[in-house]
């Protein structure tokens, strides 16, 4: 993977900005921003590039729906750039920190993070069966799992309840699980 462009990270008034588009009513189905992060981290991994046309509608819950052309820039600028932010960090073999919104009680979950990267894994199957199926590696997607099926309504798949120590590992875990998959699909 040849460098990316533009690595400069979104501002906290940025991700405010695109959070809030995101959050529009006219997106309701729309990833938030940290869905939005799981979901770009696992696409990024993926060694098959997967084009903005097939991704984007997942993003907003099907088409967006931008007020004005420049607003349209704007929000598309926001998201390239923060896939250009995970991108070039993972390229250049650093850690590449999840972005976690944190809940009513200060504290991050790590759950939408979880459910975006399956959601990213979902548009190519067939690389990720494969990763799955790999004894080595497949273990690091444990805490990915773990988080995203935590509230699932289903018993089948929810995860026992997790305790706050428990769910301060799962979290840490997640920044080695991507490194991991990573290195996977684009061995050094």
């Amino acid at each position: 993977m040849r460098p990316v462009a533009n690595l400069k990270p979104l501002t906290d008034a940025e991700f405010e900005r695109l959070g809030g588009f995101l959050g529009k009513g006219e997106h309701r189905r729309a990833m938030n921003l940290e869905e939005l992060d799981g979901f770009f981290t696992a696409l990024i991994c993926d060694p098959e590039s997967v084009p903005p046309s097939e991704y984007s509608p997942r993003i907003y819950g099907g088409e967006p729906c931008f007020r004005d052309f420049e607003e349209a820039q704007d929000i598309t600028d926001l998201i390239m750039r923060h896939w250009n932010t995970i991108a070039g960090t993972l390229c250049a073999g650093k850690v590449c920190v999840p972005f976690l919104l944190k809940g009513e009680a200060g504290t991050a979950h790590g759950n939408d993070w979880a459910k975006g990267f399956l959601r990213g894994m979902s548009l190519r199957r067939e690389h990720w069966k494969r990763f799955m199926d790999d004894e080595q590696y497949s273990g690091s997607l444990v805490p990915i799992l773990i988080l995203a099926h935590e509230p699932d309504p289903d018993p089948k798949l929810c995860s026992r309840p997790i305790t706050a120590e428990q769910r301060a590992r799962l979290l840490a875990d997640l920044a080695t699980s991507v490194m991991h998959v990573y290195r996977y699909f684009r061995p050094s």
